[in-house]
């Protein structure tokens, strides 16, 4: 425990002194809404946070040293008892598997979670999974357990990270499933995200939430996600990509590029998504949210490019399901087909807002790669969202 509590120590330090919240001016990154837009049509949570599905938990190991090592690992709890004595319905859905995902034949199988969802880097599946494996073995209850299933998923964040020196251990995995609590979820250039870029800018961990209204069930779904890819960022419709000059395969329209290479690899990557609701919901309809998560994704310029590896995995908190099971049968409450529409609405406004927050509020990096890579500059942002505002703007 000591152990464990020197590590937990150590990633506060790296995260709040060694990669601040603040721009090159020393200001505060601001989330999407800071900035005066809200995607989509449906309200978000009190916390805008995958964390606003009660119970639900979230936790970073962000790992700076030196100036190769910059990658991380985030680990989403669905409650905080026994997940393997207490599983929760769930679902995954590859969009296009171009990645590492571990344990996902089982969840689609069976339809359940039974551990902690951690995120890290390609080349720390296996040392996520082991440790996954020894910490779900290790909580009380579950001395005769003989099979787990660890969830892991993954991005490449070979660009900024010295990923062939595999920083990540056991130890900081079972840090950021130990550290994992309600509340705000830190955000951008941390945990799993502290390495990653998308849209040729620094990209990380980013979260949002819809809250539905009373008429249409009052649940709430929760996205969280690693972002790591290309294409052409849009933001509520303002063309920001095109206004930057930072586009998919921009080297090639100007003539300097096969038009089939991406420049500098910048389009490939990944995003990992994580789905959480409270809605009584069948594994199933959690693996419809899943597919329709992809749309959020697409909403903010992804294209899914050949190398992206884009995965969800979605899960509710209601109806757990006992290992030990009191009886052949169970009953349980679970919402018609009919009545899930609302919470694929939700799903895709989510993600396109976590994706969002990821960019806004991820800060200037600098690995071990010849450059760094920079955060999203705010102020061509502002001024679009001002000629918006005016009527001037381009918004098509």
């Amino acid at each position: 425990m000591l152990k464990r509590l020197v590590v937990l120590l150590t990633v506060l330090v790296g995260s709040s002194i060694l990669l601040p919240d603040l721009d090159a001016h020393g200001d505060a990154r601001p989330r999407l809404r800071q900035l005066g837009i809200a995607t989509g049509v449906l309200q978000p949570g009190p916390l805008n946070a995958i964390t606003d599905v009660r119970g639900v938990r979230v936790g970073h190991t962000t790992l700076v040293v030196g100036e190769a090592v910059r990658t991380g690992v985030t680990a989403i709890l669905p409650h905080g008892g026994n997940l393997f004595q207490e599983k929760v319905p769930a679902a995954v859905f590859a969009a296009n598997a171009f990645g590492k995902a571990a344990g996902f034949l089982q969840v689609k199988e069976l339809g359940t979670l039974e551990t902690p969802i951690v995120l890290t880097n390609t080349l720390c599946v296996g040392t996520a999974m082991q440790a996954v494996v020894d910490w779900t073995l290790a909580q009380p209850g579950n001395e005769a357990v003989r099979s787990v299933n660890a969830v892991v998923g993954e991005t490449n964040d070979g660009y900024l990270n010295d990923i062939r020196h595999c920083a990540v251990t056991a130890e900081h995995v079972a840090a950021a499933i130990e550290g994992a609590a309600t509340g705000p979820v830190e955000e951008g250039s941390v945990g799993a995200g502290t390495g990653t870029s998308a849209f040729g800018w620094k990209g990380g961990i980013g979260t949002s939430s819809r809250a539905l209204p009373e008429t249409l069930g009052g649940y709430t779904v929760g996205a969280l996600v690693q972002s790591n890819f290309g294409g052409v960022l849009t933001i509520d419709g303002l063309r920001v990509g095109e206004r930057v000059g930072r586009i998919a395969f921009q080297d090639a329209w100007r003539g300097g590029r096969d038009a089939l290479t991406p420049p500098g690899g910048e389009d490939d990557g990944s995003c990992m998504i994580v789905l959480a609701t409270d809605a009584p919901v069948s594994p199933h309809h959690l693996e419809r949210m899943a597919r329709r998560a992809v749309m959020g994704l697409a909403r903010t310029g992804s294209f899914m490019h050949h190398g992206s590896g884009d995965f969800v995995v979605a899960f509710s908190t209601r109806n757990p399901e006992p290992y030990r099971k009191p009886a052949p049968t169970a009953t349980v409450e679970l919402l018609y087909g009919d009545s899930v529409s609302p919470l694929f609405l939700a799903t895709v406004e989510a993600v396109e807002e976590a994706v969002l927050n990821s960019l806004l509020r991820a800060t200037t990096v600098k690995g071990h790669g010849p450059h760094p890579v920079e955060a999203l500059p705010l102020e061509p942002l502002r001024q679009m969202i001002e000629e918006r505002r005016k009527g001037s703007g381009r918004e098509s």
